[in-house]
């Protein structure tokens, strides 16, 4: 990797670590967690998904080995603190963070594993799972269904659209600034869109149905 590269990967890692720390930190407090818990919580959401991506790349946790990735959840555990009590009425900051998160870490997580010799269906598994290994143990440590398991919403499809979109963009050679933040827009308007419209993939098995909705995806009476 290049030296602007490299730094260019880190900024984009904290942001996406600033974005998950938000949506980590929003749902403590609305869980009524104390400010211990939601600093915790921020953490894990936002560290979560860096550290799996690296484990499984053989190589040291940035979240480790750089301090400047515990400032985030710290930023986003005190901004909740003093601004939740004016902010709790939207309750779609928190979708609106973690749409964020997802399209920045699918990218970096893509663009790590390639940058080290990753072949590139494994790169996109990887971005996947950095972008959504810490919500989903953001939702698990605070009881609540996964996002990525909930049958009415759609979580992983944006990130896979992300991490593709990143593979073939640096294998053309297109990969740059300005194409990056189109991919982030990509990814961030399908999840907010994904969720506002209640958007779904088929059930596991053909014929079933979701419940409270009927054969046509409608509300039950």
């Amino acid at each position: 990797m290049t030296f602007p590269f490299d730094i260019a990967l880190v900024w984009l890692d904290l942001a996406g670590v600033f974005f998950f720390a938000m949506s980590g930190s929003l749902l403590a407090a609305r869980k009524q967690f104390d400010i211990v818990g939601s600093l915790l919580l921020a953490s894990l959401v936002s560290l979560g998904g860096g550290v799996i991506r690296d484990i499984i790349l053989n190589t040291t946790p940035a979240a480790f080995s750089n301090p400047a990735y515990l400032a985030p959840p710290l930023l986003a555990t005190l901004l909740v603190y003093f601004l939740f009590s004016s902010v709790q009425r939207f309750t779609s900051l928190l979708i609106l963070f973690d749409a964020g998160g997802l399209a920045l870490f699918c990218i970096t997580g893509t663009l790590k594993a390639l940058s080290l010799g990753i072949n590139p269906f494994s790169a996109v598994l990887l971005g996947v799972t950095t972008a959504v290994g810490g919500g989903l143990l953001r939702d698990i440590t605070a009881n609540e269904v996964p996002q990525l398991f909930d049958p009415k919403d759609i979580y992983a499809l944006p990130a896979f659209a992300g991490a593709a979109l990143t593979t073939v963009l640096w294998l053309t050679g297109s990969f740059n600034a300005i194409t990056a933040c189109v991919v982030a827009a990509v990814v961030f308007a399908f999840r907010v869109a994904a969720w506002r419209r209640s958007w779904h993939v088929p059930l596991a098995v053909r014929g079933w149905h979701r419940l409270g909705l009927d054969g046509a995806g409608r509300p039950r009476d």
